[in-house]
């Protein structure tokens, strides 16, 4: 196997210099049809916290499975073992990323590199997900068609509008939520059509209100790809009275499972993924699929030279926008190769302060090959990004001491039985638990990977 990774010393520092090269890899030309693009595929990934251990070795191995041609390091699976396959699972089911591998597998006839056992597993979770999709989208089908008919200011967020360029199928995709930016004046009559239709409003705040039908708690790992037939919708309401020119005025209609949805424009909509991706980088845990999908996008736009320039113009009103964008190009690509056009790179990733590239260098593979509850490395981060774009919404000493309980994981509903409302206790109480462990167990390695942070950022200087 050519996954093979050791620690480094302190002159891991060198990763800042514009002209080394932090990770080993080799090059591979895509054919000529395709464009001048490199494929990096990693033979070591010099961790300057750690060398990757063996279930990291096994996520990686599944995330080079999406690179192009396929390298031999992801043969690796082949050797695991049932208990291996089983902690890899349940990364992948956290991930999201379980039926974009198996779609990979099957397209690339490698099917027969898992256990019978697992591809029947992985085929049932298709099966499932394809159901639950399509029930998801007749759902947003009904929605969508009572807002057109009372003439609201909406858009389709996610979901469906990622499709194709993101998505190569919608069933391959897992979908919590149904997702809508409302303009203001038209999220008091959002809020009733799905009233009427049974959604209770869960939450709300300033800018997103989250709705919920037929709430089915506590569901495990393996049933998320099932259809209860229980949804939830989110309105993320647009302010009308910011003097920066709202997306819902750049909308792009799209005909879609045969009815025509409003979408972002495609810059729109490509900024926003980026920057949603970005959001979970710089928060406790995150999901793989979403660097996969912009991976992807990026990869289906590669050759679109407007589109690209159209994008830096868009991105140039925004401090945090060419960071963003740039943090989540460059640890994709770290991972996974180079992939992105010199026209997105140039003014992104080719331009991030050295001290978050040499994050990115440190601590990227955690946020790739991560799941939850993740750490708090990411205030390393989000420390170097303070003077950029607006305020975080927590400062790094509230994050690491929170004073507040987390939010129930359930909530009461109408004539609940006593049952349902001890369980809903109990649950709440396991949460209030492993939230403690989380923030005493990672609040300390974020202390001790503090100093090591500042001795490295002295050492690159």
């Amino acid at each position: 196997m050519g996954l093979l990774f050791r620690p480094e010393s302190l002159i891991e520092a060198q990763v800042l210099d514009a002209n080394a090269r932090p990770l080993e890899h080799r090059q591979v030309e895509r054919s000529k049809e395709r464009g001048s693009f490199f494929s990096l595929f990693p033979l070591n990934i010099r961790s300057a916290s750690q060398a990757l251990n063996g279930e990291q070795l096994a996520r990686l191995a599944v995330l080079l499975t999406f690179c192009d041609p396929f390298p031999e390091e992801c043969l690796r699976i082949a050797t695991l073992s049932n208990r291996e396959w089983k902690r890899l699972l349940r990364w992948l089911d956290l991930s999201s990323l379980t039926l974009y591998f198996l779609d990979r597998l099957l397209e690339l006839g490698l099917c027969d590199l898992l256990p019978s056992e697992i591809l029947k597993r992985l085929n049932v979770n298709l099966l499932d997900n394809t159901e639950r999709t399509h029930k998801m989208i007749s759902e947003s089908i009904a929605i969508q068609r009572e807002f057109q008919n009372h003439n609201l200011c909406y858009a389709l967020l996610k979901g469906l509008s990622l499709w194709p360029c993101s998505v190569q199928r919608p069933e391959l995709r897992v979908q919590f939520d149904l997702d809508f930016l409302v303009d203001e004046r038209s999220a008091p009559a959002a809020r009733r059509i799905l009233e009427r239709r049974g959604y209770r409003l869960y939450s709300m705040s300033a800018r997103t209100w989250e709705f919920k039908l037929n709430e089915r708690p506590g569901i495990s790992l393996k049933d998320i790809y099932k259809d209860f037939r229980s949804y939830a919708v989110e309105l993320h309401v647009e302010s009308n009275v910011s003097s920066v020119p709202s997306p819902l005025e750049r909308l792009e209609w799209r005909e879609l499972q045969g009815m025509r949805m409003p979408v972002l424009s495609p810059v729109d909509l490509f900024m926003g993924q980026g920057l949603h991706v970005f959001k979970h980088i710089c928060g406790e845990s995150s999901r793989t699929s979403h660097m996969l999908e912009f991976r992807r996008h990026v990869l289906t736009r590669r050759d679109d030279h407007e589109f690209w320039n159209r994008l830096r113009r868009a991105a140039s009103e925004s401090q945090r926008a060419p960071i963003g964008l740039g943090v989540v190009t460059l640890l994709i690509a770290r991972m996974m190769g180079a992939f992105a056009p010199q026209a997105l790179t140039s003014w992104t990733a080719d331009n991030l302060p050295r001290p978050v590239r040499l994050w990115v260098e440190m601590y990227g593979h955690r946020v790739a090959l991560g799941s939850y509850p993740g750490d708090k490395l990411y205030l390393l981060l989000q420390s170097e990004l303070e003077f950029v774009g607006p305020p975080w919404k927590r400062s790094v000493r509230r994050a690491l001491l929170p004073f507040c309980l987390p939010p129930p994981a359930i909530r009461a509903i109408p004539n609940e039985s006593l049952r349902g409302r001890i369980h809903r206790y109990s649950m709440h109480f396991q949460l209030i638990l492993v939230r403690l462990r989380f923030h005493i167990v990672e609040g300390l390695r974020f202390v001790l990977e503090s100093r090591r942070w500042r001795r490295m950022k002295e050492l690159a200087q």
